[in-house]
């Protein structure tokens, strides 16, 4: 391998493994199989390097591949989960009593359950516009979809999650307000 290509492909992987790492967490919801993920991704990068036309950033780009490694995944499994880091964090924390510490985790558990029920498109859509905050833009490219798509599909996809969580549950994480119910 020419050495200018190795060194490229190196950086490469240290400015973007953790951003593909962290996708496919979410996406997966298991660190071990977002790891093995993680490789797969950047194998089918050695390989599509040489056809990236620069018609995004690098790094939409390189989301996309992740996203289609992680749909080809599901596929393969018909399971599929979301670790939603960044919404358990948003649950309102509560002093160290017990009880409050055990409706917290109620609470959490019943957005991770209602997260799973999701079809893979949504929450491809929630993952990058919700927790990664990438611009409709970027979502876009990485989703290879219209922007309108990738704004009609966030709003299906939060409608849908409000559907599946408890009204209470609505109003703690203030999915009522971001759909404006």
């Amino acid at each position: 391998m020419n050495e200018d290509l190795e060194i490229r492909i190196r950086e490469i992987f240290h400015c973007h493994y953790e951003d593909v790492y962290q996708f496919l967490v979410y996406f997966t919801g298991n660190r071990n199989e977002a790891e093995d993920l993680t490789q797969e991704v950047f194998i089918r990068l050695l390989h599509a390097l040489p056809s990236f036309q620069g018609q995004s950033s690098l790094k939409t780009w390189i989301l996309a591949i992740a996203r289609n490694v992680a749909v080809d995944h599901y596929r393969k499994q018909k399971l599929f989960f979301l670790y939603p880091d960044k919404w358990l964090k948003s649950v309102p924390s509560t002093s160290e009593k017990p009880d409050e510490e055990l409706e917290k985790k109620e609470l959490q558990g019943e957005l991770y359950n209602a997260l799973t029920r999701l079809k893979p498109k949504y929450r491809a859509v929630i993952i990058l516009r919700g927790l990664k905050e990438y611009s409709i833009k970027e979502t876009a490219h990485i989703l290879r979809c219209s922007e309108a798509k990738v704004k009609v599909d966030y709003h299906r996809a939060l409608k849908l999650l409000g559907n599946h969580i408890s009204s209470d549950l609505n109003i703690k994480v203030g999915i009522t307000h971001e759909l404006g119910w």
